[in-house]
């Protein structure tokens, strides 16, 4: 039996040789920078054997034969006494955004970086051919100048696999539905190596699967992205006293109601705490579609005071840059958590969740580096329920309900203090939950983009969508590789519901 650095040793050195100069070793610049590119100080603490920056499809296809075979292509010792076939543990990471320790990215195994992988290319037939590495930025400045977008992230820095493969929340959501509804193609390397297309016309159960099913089937190489006429638009974060809390309450349920809902307009109100300054704050970062300054849909926000604002006329790039240098500003390189509930949009179920977040500030506040806070993002009935049978998330039979996915997230500067800010993300949710479950207006939905490592997201999709994920999954992935040797993410394997 091999250990485990024997096992990295041995499938590094047979990438090295199979992909030579795509391979890098600790103590290199290569692998020195891509760690420090992690959004998470806990991400790039950790320290894998080897990385593998591919240049393409075909690239990655190599370095996945290699992981499968155990470094087969290395000679393991005399035909009389063969040495075992090491397993190849590895991880694959598209832009690095995850917060927890091991979500991209593995100990003494190889991690895929698929940096790379981002060449932009359009089609005269409405959509956008797009690696799986590119972050949204890239594609927001290539597409600017053409006067198009697509349905993706919100932060330039954000890869467009990682995020596609999870949902995706953008500021067309009410329009075009999630990010990985406007996925027309996803290009695949399953894990015997080959390269193959999900889409309408070929392996369309696996383009249903790669639509909230995570990295459980192949590593994604390529989208192809519906693309959309989008001119200049308005937007914008605004940073209001939490004096305003009451009235921002109401107006996050008035602007999900979906009677009168403007599907032009997005919305994201987060409350936060800042240690460094002893401050609460609310943040409104709100966008408009259109070149239309300070619209009707959001007059009952733009009548409270604010503390500063970056509203303006501008183009999506610009704005993704922005939601980029805030995270800079206050959350990136620092230690990070996530954790998310879906609450029903209502005046009492906000209420109690910002209550559940405000009680628990005491008790971090004292903590190094804290910024501590709640997002909450309006899901109205047109962005879940438009797309809802051609994806995995099991949002259908909603019942036209307009949903909140609040996320809670923490930033802070020592490990030390990695179990207090745990236990009280733990507490927060489960607070939240018991909270709005008493009114009976906590839906079961867990955003896996969002989620803790402690969470189940894909078993929130449903019995019936989970069968069909392992369904597919036992099609194209029979020996579980992505469950076996890719432990990073959320797996399949751990959302069986009983």
């Amino acid at each position: 039996m091999f250990n485990t650095t024997c096992a990295a040793a041995i499938c590094c050195l047979a990438l090295s040789r199979v992909l030579e100069n795509k391979v890098s070793f600790p103590g290199s610049a290569a692998y020195t920078a891509s760690l420090g590119s992690y959004f998470s100080q806990q991400e790039a603490a950790v320290r894998p054997h080897c990385i593998v920056s591919p240049q393409s499809a075909r690239d990655v296809s190599k370095a996945v034969i290699v992981l499968t075979t155990g470094g087969a292509n290395i000679h393991h010792g005399d035909q009389q006494n063969p040495v075992p076939r090491p397993d190849c543990q590895f991880a694959v990471r598209s832009g690095g955004h995850a917060s927890f320790a091991g979500a991209a990215n593995i100990h003494g195994g190889a991690t895929i970086e698929l940096s790379g992988l981002n060449a932009i290319t359009m089609s005269s037939r409405g959509f956008v051919s797009v690696g799986a590495g590119t972050t949204w930025g890239e594609v927001y400045s290539r597409l600017d100048a053409v006067g198009l977008t697509v349905g993706g992230g919100r932060s330039s820095s954000v890869g467009v696999g990682g995020l596609s493969v999870g949902g995706g929340i953008s500021y067309l959501g009410p329009r075009v539905g999630w990010t990985c509804d406007t996925i027309i193609n996803f290009e695949v390397v399953l894990a015997n190596g080959s390269i193959i297309n999900a889409n309408h016309h070929q392996h369309a159960d696996l383009l249903w699967a790669l639509r909230g099913g995570s990295n459980n089937f192949g590593i994604v190489t390529s989208v192809d992205l519906r693309v959309f006429e989008q001119g200049q638009l308005w937007g914008g974060f605004v940073d209001r006293p939490f004096s305003t809390v009451d009235d921002q309450v109401v107006a996050l349920s008035d602007f999900n109601n979906p009677a009168i809902y403007d599907d032009y307009a997005s919305l994201l109100t987060t409350f936060a705490y800042s240690g460094k300054q002893d401050v609460k704050v609310v943040v409104n970062n709100m966008e408009y579609t259109r070149p239309v300054v300070n619209p009707p849909v959001y007059h009952a926000l733009s009548r409270l005071p604010s503390l500063s604002n970056t509203q303006r006329i501008t183009n999506m790039s610009d704005l993704a840059a922005e939601t980029e240098s805030r995270d800079i500003k206050g959350f990136s390189g620092s230690r990070q958590a996530t954790a998310t509930v879906t609450i029903q949009s209502c005046v009492d179920a906000i209420n109690a969740t910002v209550r559940a977040w405000d009680a628990l500030v005491p008790s971090v506040r004292q903590i190094p580096g804290l910024v501590w806070a709640i997002a909450m993002d309006p899901i109205p009935p047109a962005l879940y329920t438009r797309h809802a049978e051609a994806n995995a998330l099991g949002l259908a039979n909603r019942g036209e309900k307009p949903l909140i996915i609040v996320m809670a997230t923490a930033t802070w500067s020592n490990a030390a203090d990695d179990e207090s800010v745990n236990m009280a993300m733990k507490k927060l949710i489960a607070t939240a939950e018991y909270s709005v479950g008493q009114m009976g207006k906590l839906d079961p939905f867990i955003y896996i983009n969002y989620a803790a490592q402690w969470q189940n997201p894909i078993a929130s999709y449903g019995q019936a969508s989970v069968d069909m994920l392992l369904e597919t999954q036992r099609k194209y992935d029979p020996r579980r590789v992505f469950t076996r040797m890719v432990p990073g993410g959320f797996k399949l394997a751990h959302s069986v519901t009983q």
